[in-house]
This record gives structure tokens, sequence and C-alpha cells, in this order.
């Protein structure tokens, strides 16, 4: 008896109810609400589902995220050669090729002046740069934790991985992707506060048709005047523009079904849950995190706001031709920012169809986000 009693002990005492720490708990709850808002709600749940779901792993069971250092048979947990990828880079660059392939660059080629909406909702990345340093961040963390304004998770896992700051990779990638999963929640009351009736309700006229040269020229064209003059966004800009040109040139049918499909999903599934994995409760309940979060916060506000009152002035500018809701479509969020906008004009005029128009500050957006990472990298000589 004595032994099944022992036996019956040792198993009870290996189940995961003696090790959850209350963090762990407040981090199981948190992973409820992101299932939550991505099964019930919709919010990106190609997103939301393997972060939450990685959330959810990690503070079940640590191990799944140990390094070899940390086991006792030298072989890591599963997640963890999930995250290296993250860390070498592999994961965020293979995603912008997807993004590529599946993005259509007409509306930006047939609408230069969106690279200038793109431009402005950058804003709140270096806003947030300031910011972070006053609250005692230093200048490389700093950076790595602005990049969050441009509400695009893979240019903030690289960013932070060039910058050294693997530390922080974790809590600045869950911010960035849980901000991106969130935009229609935080954008509209930032649009409507900005804007009149009169200005959400301007109908744009329809872009002009954009040729198929064009369209195979913008990829080459913008990968050599970028890589340029920032070689160190290659890896980013480049491969965004290598998916575009395996869409829009028409020969490698395969190779552009694959990077948006079957290699896309396979890459998100992969990041989605090494991401998550980061949230341990002792890694992600601290002052440093709650910091993160907040600053990133501010960060997609503040861009937000920058893209919509340069859309106002560009509505004035250009006599009432361009609705200012659009400039909020210039963080990277694609192409859920874009929908946003849409969104918010509709509900002024549901004859109003402003989706195209957004799609050109949203792919400006994820130009714009990648360049401001290289400034960050030239400014430290990375």
């Amino acid at each position: 008896m004595s032994y099944v009693g022992e036996t019956l002990s040792n198993l009870l005492h290996q189940t995961a109810f003696f090790n959850l720490t209350w963090g762990n708990y407040v981090m199981i709850l948190v992973a409820f609400v992101f299932l939550f808002l991505a099964i019930k709600k919709g919010f990106e749940p190609l997103l939301l589902v393997p972060i939450a779901f990685g959330m959810l792993l990690v503070n079940i069971y640590p191990d799944i995220i140990a390094s070899p250092e940390e086991t006792s048979n030298g072989v890591g947990g599963l997640l963890h050669y999930f995250y290296v990828l993250d860390e070498w880079s592999i994961l965020p660059s293979l995603i912008f090729m997807g993004v590529g392939a599946m993005t259509d660059f007409g509306p930006l080629i047939a609408n230069p002046i969106s690279f200038l909406l793109g431009a402005a909702a950058q804003f709140g990345i270096f806003g947030a740069y300031f910011m972070a340093i006053l609250l005692g961040f230093n200048d490389k963390a700093a950076a790595a934790v602005s990049i969050i304004g441009g509400a695009d998770g893979p240019t903030s896992i690289f960013l932070a991985g060039k910058l050294g700051q693997t530390g922080l990779m974790g809590p600045i990638a869950v911010a960035a992707y849980s901000y991106m999963a969130l935009v229609p929640i935080i954008q509209p009351p930032i649009m409507k506060l900005f804007t009149t009736k009169e200005e959400r309700a301007i109908k744009m006229q329809n872009l002009r048709p954009v040729s198929k040269l064009e369209k195979i020229l913008f990829p080459i064209v913008v990968t050599s005047v970028v890589c340029v003059i920032l070689p160190t966004t290659a890896p980013l800009v480049g491969m965004l523009m290598l998916g575009n040109l395996f869409r829009e040139s028409g020969v490698v049918r395969q190779l552009s079904e694959t990077a948006s499909n079957a290699m896309m999903y396979i890459v998100v599934i992969l990041l989605g849950t090494s991401v998550g994995a980061t949230t341990s409760a002792e890694a992600f309940l601290n002052i440093t995190t709650l910091k993160i979060v907040a600053l990133g916060l501010i960060a997609f506000m503040f861009g937000t706001a920058a893209g919509v009152l340069f859309g106002k002035v560009l509505c004035k500018v250009t006599g009432g031709k361009i609705n200012p809701l659009i400039g909020s479509a210039g963080v990277s969020a694609v192409p859920m920012a874009a929908r946003v906008s849409q969104k918010v004009g509709a509900e002024e005029d549901p004859t109003n169809f402003l989706l195209m128009h957004a799609m050109g500050p949203n792919v400006a957006g994820v130009i714009g986000t990648a360049v401001a990472a290289g400034v960050f990298m030239a400014i430290f000589g990375i």
C-alpha cells in the first residue's frame, strides 16, 4: 500500500497545480481573453490564436521554451527552437515575403501621396523613443520599444534582435501583435476625435488604373533605392518586395502561391506560438513589461493621430479631395487598418468606399516602419 500511495503522490505532484503561481493564473486568464477576442470577436485570429495558445502552454509548462542549458538532458523545449528563428530574424523576414506576395501595391502606385501619409504615421515611433529614454530605457532598448508604434510585429522582432535586446523581445512582440489585433478598438475613437462628420463623409475619386509594367518595376525600384540608402533594411524591405515581385511578374505563380499561402501560414504558426511562449509570468509580470506595453500603446495612438492630422492637412491643400480617415491606415497593420478606415467612413455614408484609397497609406506604412527600423540601426552603427 505504501508503494501505491507513494506512486499516487508522485503523480499528483507532477501535475501543474503544485507549480503554478498566482502570476501563471493571471497569464492563463489573459490567454483566455485573447482567445475570446480572436475566436468570438474575430480580432486578427491568425495572430491571436497561436499567440494566446503559446501563452497558455508556457504558463502551464514553462519548460516548453527552456533553452538546452536549462534542461537536464541538454535538449531545449519545443518552442525554444521556434523562438531561435525569431532571434535570428528568419521568421520576420519570411513574414514580409508572404505579405508582399499577398498585397497589391497598386493603390500606392496610383496615389504616390500615400507615401506621405505612411511617413506621417511613423511619428509615434520617434515620439515614443524619447519617452522611453525619459522612463529609464537605454538608447537601444528605447528604439526597440518605440517601433511598436508602427503596429508591425515582424519589424519589432527584427529590430529587437538586431539591437541586442532579446531580453525585451517577448514583451515587445506581444505588445506589437496585440495592438495589431486591437486596431478596430483603438483606432476609431482617435479617428473620430480629430475629424468632423463632413471630413469623414468625403468621397475620393477613383484611383487611376496601374499598368502591369508599373507594378513590376515598383518592387525593383523601391528595393534599389531604399536598400542603397539604408542597406540594413534589406532583410525586410528586400523580402517584402521579392514577394511582391513574385505576385506581379506573372511568371512564378507557384512561388507566389507558396509564399502567400503555405509558407506564410507555417511561419505564422511558428512565430505566433513562440512569441506567446515568451509571456511566462516571471518574464511578463514586471514593471519593465508594463512600461513597454504602455509606451507601445502611446506610440500607436500617436501614430494614428499623426496620420489623421496629416490627412487633414492634405485635405485642405487638395481642396477637400482627400478623406483624412485614410491617414490612420499609415500604421503597418495590413490590411486591418485600411478596413477600419473603410468602416469608420461608411458609418457616415454607407456609399463611401475608402478601402482601396486606405490601402495606399497602409502599404506605405509597412515600408515606412521598416525604414524607421533601418534608421535606428544606422544611428547605432548596426
